[in-house]
Parts: structure tokens; sequence; C-alpha cells
């Protein structure tokens, strides 16, 4: 099965070759500079093990920047308060709209002010867990059993909602997992190799799953 999986996304790419981008959100509020070293160490593992066209710099941006549609993922993680002013939000809406997606990593205590967020963004939107037979969990690497856990919170399963404009899945949010952190230097959690690997091999699933809907 993985295998099929993994033909028929090397056959999309052979046939549309977009290039991937990540934009690092400088958000109002809290830490959005940290997990420093995450996305060039995802894009690296991503450029050794899967056959995406990558754009190997992560790039800071802000969520007022008129040209969002050049990035197919825009990454915002954080332990506390996240906001958009009214024009932010709507400039978000129309990248979200046209293909983008968000990712929202909740470092510990981001998720509750990440979905007030959202929602400054879709205010009709609704939050919803991502089942384990959700795409995401087998568009590249198999996860039968959904988001890995990287890091111990409060004791709860990992787990991994989409945020939906009506059928449309505009956003994720992570919670009880911070795959931020596994993709980090190994140094700086020192998080054993298997779950660095698992927290990487996940962050491949989501740049996968990005680019088909950008």
């Amino acid at each position: 099965m993985r295998l099929m999986l993994v033909l028929s996304f090397s056959l999309f790419y052979a046939q549309n070759r977009p290039l991937i981008r990540i934009g690092k959100l400088q958000y109002t509020g809290g830490d959005w500079y940290g997990n420093r070293t995450a996305l060039s160490n995802l894009l690296q593992y991503a450029a050794e093990h899967a056959p995406m066209p990558l754009a190997l710099q992560e790039e800071v941006v802000s969520p007022s920047d008129p040209n969002l549609a050049r990035f197919t993922l825009l990454y915002a993680a954080g332990h506390g308060y996240i906001t958009f002013s009214a024009p932010e939000a709507q400039n978000l809406r129309t990248y979200l709209l046209g293909g983008g997606l968000l990712l929202l990593d909740d470092d510990y205590g981001f998720f509750p002010y990440a979905q007030e967020a959202l929602r400054q963004i879709f205010p009709e939107g609704q939050l919803k867990p991502l089942p384990a037979n959700h795409p995401i969990f087998s568009c590249y690497y198999p996860f039968p059993y959904g988001l890995p856990k990287v890091h111990e919170h409060d004791n709860k399963p990992p787990q991994l909602y989409g945020f939906f404009y009506g059928d449309k899945l505009v956003a994720l949010l992570t919670h009880e997992a911070d795959l931020g952190d596994g993709w980090e230097n190994p140094e700086i959690h020192k998080d054993p190799p298997h779950v660095r690997e698992l927290a990487l091999q996940m962050g491949v699933n989501i740049l996968c799953y990005a680019a088909t809907l950008h």
C-alpha cells in the first residue's frame, strides 16, 4: 500500500513540479522566532527522503505579505499568545482559500490562542480532530495511529486537528505532540533518534499533503 502511495506521489511530481516553499509566520504576540533549526532540518530531511522539489531555505514572512501565494505551507509555533489584525486575517484568508495551508504547532500553551487566531481568519470555521485514516497520515509515510508523540505536556494523547471552511481543510493544529521540537537539532531537546525520525517523517507527510492542495 505504501509503495502505491509513494509511486502515486512521485508520478504527481513528474507531471507537476511546483517548488515547495515554507514560510515561517512572524505573528504578533508570542515567540514566533522559536524552533530556530526546525524547518531547515525538515526541509533537508525531505530533500533526502522524498521526491519533492523543495526550496531548502525557510523564509520569515509577515501575515500581511501580499505575496503569500508563493508558499506551499505557512508554519507558526509558540508557547502562548498569537493574534492577527483584521487586514492580516483577510490576507491569510485569501491565501488559504487559494490553496495554501497553515500549520500551527503547539509547543505548549499555544493551543487555545491558536484556535482563537484561526477564528479571526474564518469566524465560521470548524476545528475537528483528524482521524487516523485521513490521507495526511498515509500520503508518504504510514502513521496508522495518527500523530506521533514527541514531547510530553499534560499526559494526553497527541492529536492533529484540521480547521475547515465548509469542506475545505485550510489549517492544521497540533496538540500534545510538539513536532517542531522533534525537527530541531538533536542536542537541543535530546530526543531519541527514533522519536526525531517519526517527527521528521510526519513533517514530510504534511509537506506532501500541502503540495497536493497548492
